[in-house]
């Protein structure tokens, strides 16, 4: 049988791929810009060979070169930075992460990271452009990553801060306030329904599939 297709989404600007990988069933997501071939890659976690077959693959999906530009993480959390080091090490590759969490990720990885992002910052390469949102809670310095689509849904990384069914996890209650406050004020207060919701694991799902159970998160604290 054919190997599974990593692309999930023919964009106009844009491709999206996605592999899952590791033990842990980490997500890794490859945004390629089909005029300039620019391609971002959203959390290295694992398995850099099968890294590297998608971003083979993706050339398909540009009549230019393809250029990997960038790599964003979304949390230092180990499972998502084990392959950074490998990408760290391709020519003209930058490193963003958020801002509280770099320097955690420099001690695991003994990488350097370029970018330290901040609330509402954007990272903007040739035909690609990002917003970001500080999610406090999960980490220090969560950050999710915004790719609005013209005439169609937003897409949102949110890496462990956000998936079907709940919010990421916590150590303390005060931390689980704090990222439940800003899942719903800088994500859901900010987004509509039909905004595409990308987590570091498992499945897409919706903010409108999601919306209902806030106040349910909320009660039971997780």
């Amino acid at each position: 049988m054919p190997a599974e297709s990593s692309l999930i989404y023919d964009l106009p600007a844009v491709t999206l791929r996605r592999i899952t990988v590791s033990e842990m069933g980490n997500n890794v997501y490859l945004l390629t810009a089909k005029k300039s071939g620019v391609q971002l890659l959203i959390d290295a976690a694992d398995e850099p060979e099968a890294i590297r077959s998608m971003i083979a693959e993706a050339a398909a999906d540009t009549p230019c070169s393809p250029v990997l530009r960038a790599v964003l993480t979304t949390h230092q959390h180990w499972d998502h930075i084990r392959a950074l080091p490998e990408f760290a090490a391709v020519p003209g590759v930058e490193l963003a992460a958020g801002y509280d969490d770099a320097t955690a990720i420099e001690s695991e990885t003994e990488v350097s990271i370029d970018r330290r992002l901040t609330h509402e910052d954007t990272v903007s390469y040739d035909g690609i452009s990002l917003e970001v949102i500080h999610l406090r809670g999960h980490t220090p310095g969560s950050v999710a990553f915004v790719y609005p689509v013209e005439d169609g849904p937003t897409h949102i990384f949110t890496g462990d801060s956000l998936f079907p069914g709940g919010v990421g996890k916590t150590v303390s209650d005060e931390d689980f306030r704090r990222l439940i406050d800003d899942v719903e004020t800088r994500l859901f207060g900010q987004f509509p329904d039909d905004t595409v919701v990308h987590p570091g694991h498992g499945d897409p799902t919706t903010l409108g599939a999601e919306r209902p159970q806030l106040a349910h998160w909320r009660e039971r604290g997780w």
